[in-house]
C-alpha cells in the first residue's frame, strides 16, 4: 500500500521537568495550549507529517519524563532516536545548567550521529528571563548543535523548531550519513516501513501518561 510519506523520522523531546515538553508538542501537533498540562510519567507520543524540501516528512516524536527517577526507564525510548529537541525553560537557570547532562544522554543512548537542537522555551516571559539568548547560543555552538528559542504559547517558532530539526536529519539522509535502511536509525523510507510503530511502542506500553489522550495503554 502507497504510504503519504516520504521518510519517517524518531525524534525525542527532552529536557528537565516543567521546560515545556508537552505543552510544546501539543502546539506542535494540534496548535493547542493549555497551562494545566499533567506532567509526564513515563513517556507519550505524537506522529505528524510535514513538508521538507518538497517531501513528506512523518515525524515519531517522544515526549519523556523530565524527573529524574524516571531516566532509566525513558532512557530506553531513546534507541534508535535521529533527532533530539532539548529544552530548557528561558525563566529557569536549573533548567538550563541541566542542558549539558541531557546533552550527553541523547548522545549516548540514541543513534550515533543524532541531530540535536537546544529550545530555549517560555520566550513570552520576557521579564522572567534569566538565561540570555546570547550565551544559549554560545552554547549550542560550542556543542555543534542548532538552537532556536519557542513559545508553546503564542506558538512563536515551535513549527519551525521541527522543521529546522527535520530539515537537518533530511540533508544526513540524501548524503548518505544516515541510512533509511539501517534499523538501528530511526528513520525509514516509505517503502521500508510496513505501517510499525517503533518498537518501543509496543513492547513498552505499561508506561504512560495516564489518563491523557493518547495515553499508550489505551
Amino acid at each position: 500500500m502507497k504510504r503519504d510519506y516520504d521518510h519517517l523520522f524518531k525524534l525525542v523531546l527532552l529536557g528537565s521537568s516543567g521546560s515545556g515538553k508537552s505543552c510544546l508538542l501539543l502546539r506542535f501537533a494540534d496548535d493547542t495550549f493549555t497551562d494545566s498540562y499533567i506532567t509526564t510519567i513515563g513517556v507519550d507520543f505524537r506522529f505528524k507529517t510535514i513538508p521538507v524540501d518538497q517531501k513528506n516528512i512523518k515525524l515519531q516524536i517522544w515526549d519523556t519524563a523530565g524527573q529524574e527517577r524516571y531516566r532509566a526507564v525513558t532512557r530506553s525510548y531513546y534507541r534508535g532516536a535521529v533527532g533530539a529537541l532539548i529544552l530548557y525553560d528561558v525563566t529557569s537557570r536549573d533548567s538550563y545548567n541541566n542542558l549539558p547532562t541531557w546533552l550527553q544522554d541523547a548522545r549516548e543512548q540514541a543513534w550515533k550521529d543524532i541531530s540535536i537542537i537546544a529550545v530555549g522555551n517560555k520566550q513570552d516571559l520576557k521579564e522572567k528571563r534569566q538565561v540570555s539568548f546570547l550565551e544559549a547560543s554560545r552554547f549550542a555552538q560550542e556543542q555543534d548543535i542548532l538552537f532556536l528559542e519557542t513559545s508553546a504559547l503564542t506558538g512563536e517558532n515551535v513549527q519551525d523548531v521541527f522543521r529546522t530539526l527535520a530539515q537537518r536529519i533530511l540533508n544526513k539522509v540524501e548524503e548518505g550519513i544516515c541510512d533509511p535502511a539501517d534499523s538501528r536509525a530511526g528513520s525509514h523510507c516509505a517503502s521500508d516501513f510496513e505501517g510499525r510503530l517503533d518498537d518501543s511502542a509496543r513492547g513498552q506500553r505499561g508506561v504512560c501518561r495516564c489518563g491523557l489522550p493518547r495515553c499508550l495503554t489505551g
